[in-house]
């Protein structure tokens, strides 16, 4: 009775480690391939429970998932002689799991080598400035290079990309020169044609100008509220012409004292007391000199001024002199801007 027990358990025992290895369980992003006594099986084995024989089958799983390889960096020359090393990553997947299983000995190796050739081929036919800025025709490029061998081995090449592009430093510092001198051009044409646009509006401005002479004075003006507004600086604001011609239009020719031939002095003083204001505001060392003048009975000096033609007015008169009397031994008379500033 305990030799039938016994048997029994080996037989279950054996029975257990033969169901293991009859059956297999395949996932859903697998499938399996099938070799009896060696020779494939022309039905692939989907996902969940996979029943073989035992002995005489084998399963191998094959991967239907989409597979990133990265692709080592690549050293070479481009078509315009310029050294570069360029890496690129590849995607790939698993469509016939027959084939690649049986026509190639490890596809995943075999892409990558592919893979590297090709990154090789590409440099060599491309120019820098393709690597640069025209990468995707380089990427469909590439991949069609690599798809044409992986289609015979059962793989299908989703997406090839080239990552990056390492440049020796001589030529980064060429390329920086370039574009620098490149900006400088730009940045020079905007400068003349803004500056012919300026010149353009200008010339329009100073038709209009032309045309109303009070514009250019209220475009002064303008300027000096501007100038002004920022209070850091010192403003010399010149004296406007038309201001002295007004008023030598409204001074009077000659003072009534003097014309009566009387003592010019005591006119003098009263001009230089009533009109010390605008003499100080002129020039104070003929204010000072009209005042020693008055307190000592002397020569009045009366010179420095400037007549509009350029030339210096210089009147000297004699203590108890007539104006008339010292005309006469001067000369032609002159004008005297002086008095008029005075009246």
């Amino acid at each position: 009775m305990i030799i039938v027990i016994y048997v029994l358990l080996v037989a279950l025992a054996v029975g257990l480690i033969g169901s293991a290895v009859c059956v297999r369980v395949v996932r859903q992003f697998e499938r399996g391939v099938v070799f009896r006594f060696g020779r494939v099986l022309p039905v692939v084995r989907g996902p969940g429970l996979a029943l073989l024989v035992p002995v005489a089958d084998r399963m191998q799983k094959v991967s239907m998932q989409i597979i990133t390889m990265p692709v080592p960096a690549q050293d070479g020359i481009t078509r315009d002689n310029v050294t570069v090393r360029v890496d690129a990553v590849v995607y790939f997947t698993v469509i016939d799991p027959v084939r690649a299983a049986v026509d190639v000995e490890d596809y995943v190796s075999a892409i990558g080598q592919v893979a590297q050739t090709s990154l090789r081929s590409i440099i060599g036919k491309s120019d820098l400035d393709d690597l640069l800025s025209n990468r995707e025709r380089l990427n469909q490029g590439m991949e069609l290079m690599i798809d044409s061998p992986a289609l015979d081995w059962g793989v299908h090449i989703e997406r090839v990309e080239i990552k990056d592009v390492a440049l020796p430093e001589t030529m980064k510092r060429s390329m920086s020169r370039q574009a620098e001198a490149e900006r400088e051009r730009r940045a020079r044409i905007i400068t003349a044609d803004g500056e012919l646009q300026a010149s353009e509006k200008l010339g329009q401005a100073a038709e209009v100008m032309t045309e109303h002479p009070a514009a250019l004075q209220l475009r002064l003006l303008q300027t000096v509220v501007e100038v002004a507004a920022e209070k850091n600086s010192t403003l010399v604001l010149p004296f406007p012409v038309e201001l002295l011609r007004f008023l030598e239009r409204s001074t009077p020719a000659e003072i009534p004292e003097l014309a009566a031939g009387a003592d010019p002095t005591p006119a003098v003083a009263s001009a230089a007391q009533n009109g010390s204001q605008v003499l100080a505001a002129a020039d104070p060392q003929k204010v000072r000199e009209l005042e020693e003048t008055e307190q000592t009975g002397g020569p009045v000096s009366l010179g420095g001024s400037k007549s509009p033609t350029g030339q210096t007015a210089t009147a000297q008169t004699p203590a108890g002199a007539s104006i008339p009397a010292a005309r006469e031994t001067a000369g032609p008379p002159e004008p005297d801007w002086t008095f008029r500033w005075l009246c």
